[in-house]
C-alpha cells in the first residue's frame, strides 16, 4: 500500500517558493520522487496533488487535540492565532489509516498526535 503524505506548511511553501534556493529545489526533487514513487501526496498544488477536503470528524478531532495541548500547557500556537498544526494532525487522524504521515519542518509540533517526520524523510513506501 502506497503512503498517505500531508504537506505542512514547511514543505508546502519551499516547493511553492518563487524563489529557488537549494533546500527548495531539494524539496521539489523529494516532492517528484514521492509522487514517481506512487505515494498519495494530499494537497491542491497546480493540479498535480490531490485535495483532502476538511470534514466534521477531522475537525473534532483537531479540537480535541487543541484542548489536550493546552491542558498540558504545550500549546502548538499562540493564544489569538488559528491552530493550523491542531487542525492538520486531526485530518491525519480522521483519516483511519496506519500509512498516513505528515511532512513537515516542524516534528515536534505535529508528533505529539499523529505520525509526522522531517519532509525530507519521508519516503513513498
Amino acid at each position: 500500500m502506497s503512503r498517505i503524505v500531508l504537506l505542512d506548511s514547511g514543505p508546502l511553501g519551499l516547493v511553492t517558493n518563487p524563489r529557488v534556493s537549494p533546500k527548495s529545489l531539494a524539496c521539489a526533487e523529494w516532492l517528484q520522487d514521492l509522487l514517481a514513487g506512487g505515494a498519495d501526496v494530499l494537497d491542491e498544488l497546480a493540479g498535480a496533488l490531490r485535495f483532502l477536503p476538511i470534514t466534521s470528524t477531522a475537525m473534532r478531532q483537531a479540537a480535541a487535540f487543541w484542548a489536550q495541548a493546552r491542558q498540558a500547557g504545550q500549546p502548538t500556537a499562540p493564544d489569538p492565532a488559528l491552530d493550523a498544526d491542531a487542525i492538520l494532525a486531526g485530518q491525519a487522524a480522521a483519516m483511519l489509516a496506519d500509512n498516513v504521515v505528515i511532512a513537515t519542518t516542524n516534528v515536534g509540533h505535529l508528533s505529539r498526535f499523529v505520525a509526522a517526520a522531517p519532509w525530507h524523510t519521508v519516503q513513498a513506501k
